[in-house]
């Protein structure tokens, strides 16, 4: 999310080129989205497709609106308070909200205001700052509210979410295309897989420390596959997602808890084809609970979910969900920073078999959730096929995708 500059620092002739920039960026994204669906049809548009938006939308050289989003904004001031101006980081509370700037003293001292209030202006994109003192007791809130540290502060529709998105997911919503060779009994072509689908936040409650609280968000998604190897590029499958999380953090633990509904579709020319299976209508609503850990860059998480309603009426409905990530902080190539994951799941369904989902690559813009970033990684899944009616088919593919975040 880009927000504008504020009025410190700003002349005429700095407000006319961010507007030339805006017009730069919309013009960027429409090669962005050009390059992305010419992906689908061949995997050498795919890899053309990362290398343009490698060169042209993330240079080496941080953009200044690229900072501009509230969460890094936060971490931003929050690092400047510690570390330039010495503050415990108990002493305090700091918000931000469209690049407007509170900060939380728990106890009067005229001198760290009026320092604080003279470095974090020179701050550029900070709109404005304003300095409270307010006891840390003072809301005097309930139990279950300090026992998980939540204060009353509260952000309608925020940006990003508390819970990191799950790196190897097949089923996590994000845009992305990726290229593989696909492999199951009896079958074997290149398959093209395109998502679209994101976590938009609509209320949240801070914690009593940045970065920890509690969100209610919407999420939404489609995952579609397409046989590049038929003559029309024969759509195979489509699943929808539409789900309400509900995640929370405290320091590095986080949770996300959701209710979620799926139904699947087969594509027209793939039932018209010579052999078409018979449709079987998949839906489902479920429950999931996800626990997330996390140390030095490094991540494990696990949970499960079941179905509350489900379609055909005959699937169990437990399964078991867990992983390990890794994120690296520096640049390796490219300016683009490391990161992978093994995703896990194992279904009552199949007797517990477990399904693999490793991916593997390069990040490039920034790592927070609801700002951007582009990752380039390669992908390698076994067990059974993820996707719509197939669950009972076992499948194997692995290749090169790409995915965008906002």
């Amino acid at each position: 999310m880009r927000m504008d500059s504020g009025p410190i620092g700003l002349t005429p002739d700095n407000r006319l080129f961010e507007s030339c920039r805006l017009e730069d960026d919309a013009t960027m994204l429409k090669q962005i989205i050009t390059a992305w669906f010419s992906a689908v049809g061949a995997a050498g548009s795919l890899c053309a497709a990362a290398l343009c938006l490698m060169l042209f939308y993330f240079p080496a050289s941080a953009r200044a609106e690229d900072r501009a989003g509230d969460e890094f904004m936060t971490g931003y001031v929050a690092a400047i308070l510690e570390r330039d101006l010495k503050w415990n980081r108990n002493s305090y509370r700091v918000s931000i909200v469209s690049g407007v700037a509170t900060i939380t003293l728990f106890k009067e001292d005229p001198t760290r205001q009026e320092a604080a209030d003279k470095q974090l202006r020179t701050i550029d994109g900070l709109k404005g700052v304003a300095i409270v003192v307010k006891p840390a007791d003072d809301d005097k809130p309930g139990t279950a509210v300090r026992i998980m540290g939540i204060t009353r502060e509260t952000e309608a529709f925020p940006v990003g979410d508390l819970f990191r998105p799950l790196l190897a997911d097949p089923k996590q919503p994000q845009f992305f295309v990726s290229i593989n060779r696909f492999r199951s009994s009896g079958a074997q072509y290149t398959m093209a897989s395109v998502g679209f689908g994101e976590t938009f936040g609509l209320y949240k409650f801070f914690g009593d420390r940045e970065g920890n609280g509690l969100q209610l968000s919407v999420e939404g998604g489609l995952f579609a596959q397409f046989n590049l190897d038929a003559a029309s590029s024969d759509l195979i499958n489509a699943d929808y997602t539409i789900g309400l999380p509900l995640t929370y953090r405290h320091g590095d633990n986080s949770l996300r808890f959701r209710i979620y509904h799926q139904s699947s579709h087969l594509g027209d020319e793939f039932l018209q084809s010579a052999n078409p299976p018979e449709r079987v209508n998949l839906s489902f609503e479920a429950l999931e609970l996800i626990y997330s850990r996390e140390w030095r860059g490094w991540r494990v998480y696990g949970g499960g979910e079941y179905l509350l309603h489900k379609e055909p009426g005959d699937l169990k409905p437990l399964s078991a969900h867990g992983g390990i990530e890794y994120r690296g902080s520096k640049p390796l190539i490219w300016n683009g920073r490391p990161l992978g994951g093994v995703d896990i799941k194992s279904f009552e369904e199949h007797n517990w078999a477990i399904d693999t989902s490793v991916k593997a690559g390069l990040e490039f813009g920034h790592p927070n959730p609801g700002q951007r970033r582009l990752r380039l990684m390669a992908e390698y899944y076994r067990g059974f096929d993820p996707h719509g009616q197939f669950y009972r088919n076992k499948v194997e593919y692995f290749g090169l995708g790409v995915s965008l975040g906002f």
